[in-house]
């Protein structure tokens, strides 16, 4: 943890009220990203202030952060500036900083409750100034900045008495799933020290500081009611600066606690509307606990800026649609317009279904919709009065951002299937948004989003609309774009899924897999494409042509397939069906597939079924998937020239199983395109050779090692029958511990009196229970 030092407190307004810190950073989770933001075309950031950003629509309590971890640091910045200016040509910068902020390197866990080297030089400079006497801090600091002038002086006493309350203004964690202790300073002659010097000070500058002081003091002392006195005694005489929200930020949150909810929520709008540093932390701590308390609060607003300011808070915790009408109707102009109709387009676009899937019924795979399905779906989930609101106010162009109404209702015609009115409202937008990058960016999405959405049917003239679009989706965007805020993703796989769907009723297939592939390897649920054999020639034939189009190439260079892995698939599947010779010949041609490595020995038969024990285990030779195949070839033909039949057939046995789910060599079948073919499952190649094993064997020995492994098929191939179609999470412990196999009971009948067959019981608890039962 970044150690939170001491010296650092000062800056630290505890801005919200410390009656509810402990349950904003335990209830806040702890996400730094935000789901929501990849269902979505509309970029709030476009159009709205940053300090609004926490406030966007989310799936967390705050979009983008999760919970607000901001308290420590949250005004280092403009402490920072304010003191710099202060003193400018009286120190430099980096002094000034150290004195704030102190050494911000981290330290080490040990060091994590010593006193920060700036605090402990404060208290020397303090001591000097009052003593004059010479110290180790006054000898350092004496070289780098005049210690006799008058308003360094005061930086330094300011310092002094700020860090005192520090103490107890800071927790030292910045989150915890405990309610974090309340902290009182109790020193009650200091804190009437300090609001002495606020008397007493004629500078304006230090005036204010020492305001604000006060009200911390006076915040965290054991009589809370002194720091409310103390701000309506004084607060006309202070200017409406940061200082001042945050100290009224204290008072709401005294009158919180004081169960005052009316008036706590009216300043807290207050503080939300003038302080955008404070809008994260008020709009969490504001919390109407009737309606007669929100009546009350309204009724205190003394201009419809302050009524306005109460809905922007309301319309968070509540229904951002009567918000947006109600501010409209008090202030047109209000900024906090600009955040609120974000999550309004937001809100509309939770319920969009973009995948164009449809759930055809119990235990059945997704269906796939038709263009005209997923418009209908999608259209029935729009609010009406949503639209008809946000047309009215861009109808009207009397807001502070009148593009940003425009944009709005031109991208809810896009929803709504009215496409024309969508490129004018967009072409109204464009004439006075503004130049920047993500303005830019997000009026191509959403131009682009609806010129897609016109089309029902492919057509070399609307296929021509989009392909600058898709170019600068797919591949200048991630390449290009720095920032973090943009939201493209979302269009990016949704126009992917609907020129799929496009393809598809155009019986194209090979571009409908190139741009709505599911199949992501082996752990996906499997792909029908490549177990079709025209479609994977086609495919095949496709990635090799020369003279693509313009979008051929588009969907050539977003497929995540290439020729090699269904070179390599296709010798997997030939290798299933024990076409070795054209398993080689596709493994060939899977580049460098090819030279990857088995992880354990792929011909070697074990009693236990021990995928790490056989990828630990000392091998003597490494096998390469290329390697592996033409060794069984070989095998295969030394078996036809009967040489060494049993040993051969063995290791083939062995060779076969491994390749299965049960086998140590599952990353022969683990890769880039899954199947639905059983082969990764089934055991009856590998028994085959296991029988001609058998057969050729001259000992018992050799007979009873055979038969075990027969009937370790035979377990595999109960289980492949009793659980096939059945999810993991449906099956149930029938309570079964043995079974006699026909192999099995032949091992038992047959050769006990082998020593295989004692190493079979002393390793196989399954076979164990059956002799023993």
């Amino acid at each position: 943890m970044k150690r939170i030092f001491l010296s650092k407190l000062f800056l630290v307004s505890s801005a919200s009220l410390l009656f509810v810190y402990g349950i904003i950073t335990a209830c806040g989770g702890g996400d730094e990203w935000d789901f929501f933001g990849y269902n979505s075309n509309f970029t709030p950031e476009t159009f709205a202030d940053k300090s609004y950003a926490p406030l966007f629509l989310s799936g967390s309590i705050f979009y983008g952060i999760g919970f607000d971890n901001g308290h420590n640091s949250r005004f280092n910045g403009n402490i920072k500036s304010d003191w710099g200016t202060y003193l400018k040509g009286k120190a430099d910068t980096t002094s000034v900083n150290y004195f704030l902020i102190g050494d911000e390197k981290p330290v080490s866990y040990d060091d994590r409750n010593k006193p920060a080297a700036n605090k402990t030089e404060i208290e020397q400079l303090h001591v000097f100034l009052k003593t004059k006497k010479e110290n180790k801090a006054s000898l350092k600091w004496g070289k780098k900045i005049s210690l006799k002038d008058d308003k360094i002086k005061s930086f330094i006493e300011f310092l002094y008495l700020a860090q005192k309350i520090e103490t107890v203004s800071i927790g030292e964690d910045y989150w915890s799933y405990d309610p974090v202790e309340v902290k009182t300073f109790k020193d009650l002659k200091m804190i009437q020290s300090i609001e002495n010097v606020y008397n007493t000070t004629s500078d304006p500058f230090l005036k204010n500081r020492y305001w604000f002081l006060t009200m911390k003091a006076r915040f965290y002392s054991t009589d809370k009611q002194k720091a409310i006195l103390f701000f309506n005694k004084t607060e006309n005489s202070v200017p409406k600066n940061i200082l001042y929200y945050r100290a009224l930020s204290y008072v709401a949150g005294i009158n919180y606690k004081q169960k005052k909810y009316a008036v706590s929520n009216y300043q807290y709008a207050q503080v939300f509307d003038k302080c955008p540093e404070l809008r994260v932390v008020t709009a969490y701590c504001f919390n109407p606990k009737s309606e007669t308390d929100w009546n009350k609060s309204l009724a205190m607003a003394k201009n419809n800026k302050e009524k306005a300011a109460l809905w922007a808070i309301h319309g968070y915790h509540k229904d951002e649609k009567q918000a947006v009408e109600k501010i409209y109707e008090l202030d047109p102009k209000s900024e906090h317009l600009n955040y609120l109709v974000t999550r309004l387009v937001n809100r509309q676009e939770e319920g969009i279904n973009n995948s164009f899937k449809q759930d055809a019924g119990e235990n059945l795979p997704m269906r796939q919709q038709s263009i005209a399905e997923n418009r209908t779906e999608n259209y029935a989930k729009l609010d009406k009065n949503t639209f008809d609101l946000i047309a009215k106010i861009s109808g009207a162009g009397n807001t502070e951002r009148p593009y940003l109404w425009d944009i709005a209702l031109g991208y809810l015609q896009t929803l709504k299937g009215d496409f024309a009115n969508a490129d004018k409202n967009f072409d109204k937008a464009e004439k006075t948004l503004p130049k920047t990058e993500l303005a830019g960016y997000q009026l191509r999405l959403l131009r682009f989003v609806n010129n897609m959405s016109k089309i029902d049917k492919l057509t070399d003239k609307n296929e021509k609309t989009i392909l600058a679009d898709l170019n600068w989706l797919y591949n200048e965007l991630p390449k290009t774009y720095k920032g973090q805020e943009f939201r493209y993703e979302n269009a990016a796989q949704w126009s992917k899924n609907y020129l799929a769907v496009l393809y598809k009723a155009k019986a194209n297939p090979v571009m409908a897999e190139l741009f709505g592939s599911s199949n992501y390897g082996y752990w996906s649920s499997g792909n029908t494409f490549y177990d079709n054999e025209k479609d994977l020639l086609d495919m095949k034939a496709f990635l090799t042509k020369s003279n693509k189009t313009e979008i051929e190439k588009i969907a050539a260079g977003i497929y995540h397939l290439k020729l090699k892995d269904i070179n390599n698939f296709q010798a997997v599947q030939a290798t299933y069906k024990n076409k070795i010779p054209e398993a080689i010949a596709f493994m060939q041609q899977a580049d460098s597939v090819q030279y990857y490595t088995f992880l354990g020995n792929p011909f070697n038969g074990n009693i236990k079924d021990c995928h790490d024990c056989d990828h630990a285990a000392y091998q003597k030779k490494k096998y390469t998937q290329i390697e592996f195949l033409t060794t069984i070839k070989a095998m295969q033909d030394r078996i036809a020239q009967k040489e060494d039949v049993y040993t051969n057939s063995l290791l083939l046995g062995n060779a076969f199983y491994n390749i299965t789910y049960f086998g140590n060599g599952r990353t022969f079948y683990e890769i880039s395109i899954s199947s639905n073919d059983a082969g990764t499952y089934s055991c009856d190649i590998a028994k085959m050779y296991y029988k001609k094993a058998f057969d050729a064997a001259a000992t018992k020995e050799q007979k009873a090692k055979c038969i075990y492994m027969i009937a370790k098929c035979e377990r595999n191939d109960y289980y492949n029958t009793k659980y096939k179609n059945v999810s993991w999470w449906e099956r149930q412990d029938d309570k079964v511990n043995f079974i006699a196999w026909e192999a099995f009971k032949t091992l038992n009948k047959e050769y006990s009196d082998t020593k295989y067959y004692q190493d079979v019981i002393a390793e196989c608890g399954y076979f164990n229970t059956y002799v023993n039962q």
